[in-house]
């Protein structure tokens, strides 16, 4: 009896060693995007992507390594959006557009109730609609789904609510669905003040806060309410500095900015 435990232990030793790995890898690359988000700096979002690449290779991988593969890549996408025009950008950033789909493909092929992941797949292709207006007529139902399967799985997960209010607040053309745009993005506000009464386990994301509030700040400037559009983007570069968009509409609304 002793001597088939011990094989049995020795066997199970090399899984719980590669499972081991591929957590390393996954926190190694979680604080690598934390950093790079904090600082928006590009070079460090592509090091997080190197390593979430590598934790998806092992067998062991699950449907989180690939979901922060696909945030890192998100992530990785919009600061090269952000950077100044030029076609070098504007191709890196599809092309990590592209890699985020399928990350997060294979997020939900994994886990089909991950709402997070289907969220930014819902957000993805609203945004390729969103540069290729001929894809609405396919890739309209794909975002639908996309975001019922995230509410149905993530209601009160506040990426979920943020991400969904940003893709109403970039679709929205009337009044009414600007109003639609910032409940959406208020109910988000309160999930992820209640979320950060708790503290996270090392997998667990914790981003999307300050661009919640960002988005508040644009929802009320397009709805022509300078007061409260200024009061949010303060709220939002208070907590993240670096946020352009935030800068921005500060600009906007106030005078000199300051």
């Amino acid at each position: 009896m002793i001597r088939v435990l011990t094989i049995l232990l020795l066997l199970a030793a090399p899984v719980v060693r590669a499972d081991s790995g591929v957590d390393k890898l996954t926190i190694a690359g979680i604080a690598e995007f934390t950093n790079a988000y904090q600082a928006w700096d590009g070079a460090r979002f592509a090091a997080a992507v190197n390593l979430l690449q590598q934790s998806c290779t092992n067998a062991a991988a699950t449907a989180t390594n690939f979901y922060w593969l696909g945030a890192a890549e998100f992530h990785r996408m919009l600061q090269l959006l952000g950077l100044p025009g030029s076609n070098t950008n504007k191709l890196a950033a599809e092309a990590a557009l592209e890699a985020a789909l399928e990350a997060l493909k294979q997020a939900v092929k994994l886990d089909a109730s991950h709402a997070e992941s289907h969220a930014l797949l819902g957000t993805l292709y609203g945004m390729k609609i969103s540069n290729h207006m001929l894809y609405a007529a396919w890739l309209g139902p794909r975002v639908q789904r996309e975001f019922k399967l995230a509410l149905a799985n993530g209601a009160k997960n506040p990426r979920v609510q943020y991400l969904m209010g940003m893709s109403q607040f970039y679709t929205a053309l009337r009044t009414a669905s600007r109003r639609e745009a910032l409940t959406t993005l208020l109910a988000a506000e309160k999930l992820f003040e209640a979320e950060a009464n708790t503290p996270p386990g090392p997998l667990e994301p914790r981003w999307g806060h300050d661009s919640c509030l960002t988005f508040i700040g644009s929802c009320y400037e397009k709805l022509d309410q300078r007061g409260e559009a200024e009061s949010y983007f303060r709220k939002a570069l208070a907590m993240h500095p670096q946020d352009g968009l935030a800068q921005a509409g500060l600009k906007r609304v106030t005078k000199n900015g300051k």
